[in-house]
């Protein structure tokens, strides 16, 4: 009977020697992993999941927790500085609207004190004219009651224009109460040169 060989096919040994190859370089990559050579776990993640093996974790550095934070540091400065020059810029235009509005109040102030002294003005000026015409009103009654000779001997010693006033106040007192004006009769006794003055005074526009 022959005897059996014992000899392996080649195939079986080509698996063996992949399997041993592959061992090696897994196991290699794990020693460089875990020497932090390499980062075979991330690599591996989907096969070390299968097995249980989390992947390694990394955490930054501290040059990169630095940096990052100079970075944030950074951009809050610029927020800040920004929002400085927003304030400042808000400032000039409050400082320039106070300003107008400091200006338009003194202009108002200014015209209120013009039209206050006007008004004044005008109210001196009226009670000024009251008091001439009532003083004027009172001397022609005065004068109608007296003698035409004696009336026109007090006449001749006031100014021209004074003489002009009566002599209209008299013509607007007889046209109201319904009498003869004495003015013409006054007049006639006057001085031929000083009642032509007078005459020629009272043509021009009337003035008390």
């Amino acid at each position: 009977m022959a005897r059996r060989s014992n000899r392996v096919g080649p195939w079986p040994r080509i698996l063996v020697l992949v399997l041993l190859i592959l061992a090696l370089l897994g196991g290699g990559a794990f020693w460089l992993d875990l020497l932090g050579v390499v980062d075979a776990r991330s690599a591996l993640r989907p096969v070390l999941s299968l097995f249980g093996i989390a992947p390694r974790i990394e955490f930054p550095e501290e040059e990169d927790m630095l940096l990052l934070e100079q970075l944030r540091t950074d951009r809050l400065s610029q927020s800040l500085d920004l929002r400085e020059q927003e304030l400042d810029r808000r400032e000039q235009q409050l400082t320039q609207e106070q300003a107008d509005f400091d200006r338009r109040l003194e202009e108002l102030e200014d015209r209120e004190r013009q039209l206050e002294e006007q008004e004044f003005s005008f109210n001196e000026r009226v009670r000024s004219y009251e008091n001439r015409r009532a003083n004027l009103e009172r001397n022609a009654r005065t004068l109608q009651n007296m003698t035409p000779a004696q009336a026109v001997a007090i006449l001749e010693g006031y100014e021209d224009q004074d003489v002009v006033s009566i002599l209209r106040i008299t013509d607007e007192l007889a046209d109201e109460e319904g009498e003869f004006s004495l003015s013409s009769v006054w007049l006639a006794q006057f001085p031929p040169d000083r009642a032509a003055r007078v005459q020629r005074l009272m043509t021009q526009r009337p003035e008390l």
